[in-house]
């Protein structure tokens, strides 16, 4: 039992005045000593005191659709430099992208400068932040990965860039090419082209990028709904189980080069792992291990997730 605890009324009293006048007034610990006659020391204790007693209780509050505490907690356990959980149900992938992009586009807005190169991946979720940005810092933007076609694809890797340059006013380097092309020699010859060689040229210089985390399995990856099932069969025997940017990992959160990784069209493992800071969005749990396995392998340094993925991730599911 504390001091405070045991305390007459009068002595609880004065912890209350003290607490107030630190907490509430703002009054610092020698203006509050001068005022009660009592030491700095005797103050700082019964500040302590109605800590601990619970006369005095903090809470960090705030009302909004970030969850401040758990996007703390997912931050220090899972070792990133941002991380920001959204906090909501999981409804229809297309809601929480929406959500996601939002939350994304003003975490972006926060931490670009005009010094900064911002890389952009293709992704839906991607997508749905260039929706939700309405500024931007005049920074360069670079295309990461050619573009990718599909009933639900509806923006492409060009007009992702193109667009996010716009908003910020600052310099677009872009390339009309697929992200998969037949085979190793078309690849190998698109990236000699001089727009595709000049923007993955600029690559090492970028200092943020944004990319979406795929699962290995229908619905969950573009790459993965974008080939023949035969060869998804074959990169999953192989031990893909999640990809970022074109860019496969097997379960043990390692780059796998693949005959697939010859055939595309985009940034590789190394220069992403060069990237200061990558920021991922993922939403739907049916993709939490992809997302951990992205976060495992260094290739992401920040995240933009919503409630249930980020419980998951803590419980190490």
């Amino acid at each position: 039992m504390t001091d405070t605890q045991q305390a007459g009324p009068a002595r609880l009293v004065l912890t209350a005045s003290v607490a107030r006048r630190y907490y509430m007034d703002g009054l610092s610990k020698v203006e509050i000593g001068e005022e009660l006659g009592l030491s700095r020391f005797k103050v700082a204790r019964l500040l302590d005191e109605a800590r601990e007693s619970g006369l005095v209780r903090i809470e960090i509050g705030h009302t909004g659709p970030v969850d401040v505490e758990l996007s703390g907690l997912v931050q220090k356990a899972m070792g990133l430099r941002h991380c920001i959980v959204v906090d909501t149900p999981e409804i229809d992938p297309a809601s929480l992208r929406s959500e996601l992009g939002s939350a994304a586009a003003q975490l972006l807005t926060e931490i670009v400068g005009p010094d900064d190169v911002l890389g952009l991946a293709w992704a839906r979720s991607v997508s749905a932040m260039s929706a939700a940005l309405d500024r931007l810092a005049p920074c360069s933007v670079v295309q990461l990965t050619g573009a990718l076609s599909g009933a639900d694809v509806h923006e492409s890797s060009i007009e992702l860039v193109r667009e996010v340059a716009r908003i910020a006013g600052g310099p677009a380097s872009y390339f009309y090419a697929p992200l998969i092309v037949p085979d190793a020699t078309t690849a190998r010859a698109l990236r000699r082209q001089p727009e595709v060689a000049r923007a993955m040229a600029l690559i090492p210089s970028v200092t943020v990028a944004v990319a979406g985390v795929g699962g290995w399995a229908p619905g969950q990856s573009t790459v993965y709904d974008a080939i023949d099932p035969a060869e998804r069969q074959a990169l999953r025997t192989a031990g893909v189980r999640a990809d970022i940017s074109g860019i496969l990992l097997d379960a043990d959160a390692v780059p796998v080069r693949t005959p697939l990784t010859k055939r595309m069209i985009g940034i590789t493992a190394e220069q992403m792992l060069a990237i200061p800071e990558v920021i991922a969005i993922s939403y739907g749990t049916s993709k939490t291990e992809a997302l951990r396995l992205a976060i495992r392998s260094g290739l992401v340094d920040g995240v933009v997730t919503h409630t249930a993925v980020a419980r998951e991730l803590l419980d190490g599911r």
